[in-house]
């Protein structure tokens, strides 16, 4: 069991722009570039591709927290980076947007349930980063900007994201403004959930974490899928008739009968043993 231990602790080691560590069942992803404010290249993107990828899988891991080093959580796109894609074909922009957009869409899809610990600035893409986030917390004096029209671009690939996670009203006007909010704006119009100082991000955030470990993580999974599902999804025959299924299928499962058990009986369900 130690060797198994050890061997999942080791496949997190290694990357070069980010740092993994998992304490009590709560995995932490931390952008590690504060000298380029956490800002994405080629790298970035492969590394959170591969690690939110495993860490989906991973049985020893409940949660996962994203947050970053320095005072920047993310500042968009790495200057060099956006130098080499000037040069780029339509061909070649097509592949580099894909990783990006996949990479997006993996921490989005992750079965485990996300927390963006957002303790900086965030810029453009990394907008992006905290849409996909299932639970966003910055502190109050982060500011936000959806940069992209300044430089003749538009936040395409994370637009899906931002917008569900904002709306589309004030999507219109960050998006085509380019203006900066702060953490105040961001949480009234629902990009983030809660505005804290910078002592207290670290406790709330643990408080959040340990409370999606406490939960059923089948349940959670399940519940993710069912949001997406139902969200802006007309309510007619077909979509009742999917949650119908939903609810039965939960019930039969193992986790569901164990929970209903757990509680009849009045004691822990067998997931927090």
């Amino acid at each position: 069991m130690s060797n198994q231990k050890n061997s999942q602790k080791n496949s997190y080691q290694g990357f070069n722009t980010l740092l993994v560590t998992i304490d009590n069942q709560v995995a932490t992803v931390t952008l590690n570039r504060p000298d380029k404010r956490n800002a994405f290249n080629d790298e970035v993107i492969a590394e959170l591709q591969q690690v939110f990828s495993q860490l989906g899988t991973d049985t020893q891991v409940r949660a996962i927290v994203l947050t970053g080093a320095g005072k920047a959580f993310c500042a968009g796109a790495d200057l060099n980076w956006m130098r080499a894609m000037a040069d780029y074909d339509r061909s070649e922009n097509l592949a580099d947007a894909d990783k990006l957009a996949q990479m997006l869409s993996t921490i989005y899809h992750c079965p485990k349930p996300t927390v963006a610990a957002i303790q900086g600035d965030v810029y453009a893409g990394g907008v992006g980063l905290v849409a996909v986030c299932d639970v966003a917390i910055a502190v109050k004096t982060a500011s936000f900007c959806l940069s992209e029209v300044r430089l003749g671009l538009v936040p395409a690939t994370i637009s899906p994201y931002v917008v569900q996670a904002m709306g589309v009203r004030a999507a219109r006007r960050y998006f085509l403004t380019a203006e900066v909010f702060d953490a105040k704006e961001a949480r009234r119009i629902g990009l983030i959930h809660e505005r804290v100082s910078e002592e207290e991000l670290q406790d709330v955030v643990a408080d959040i974490s340990q409370r999606l470990c406490k939960v059923s993580p089948n349940a959670l999974s399940v519940c993710k899928k069912l949001l997406d599902d139902v969200a802006y999804q007309d309510i007619d025959e077909s979509l009742i008739q999917y949650t119908v299924e939903g609810i039965a299928d939960i019930r039969a499962s193992d986790e569901g009968k164990e929970g209903v058990q757990a509680f009849l009986q009045k004691r822990k369900p067998n997931w927090l043993g």
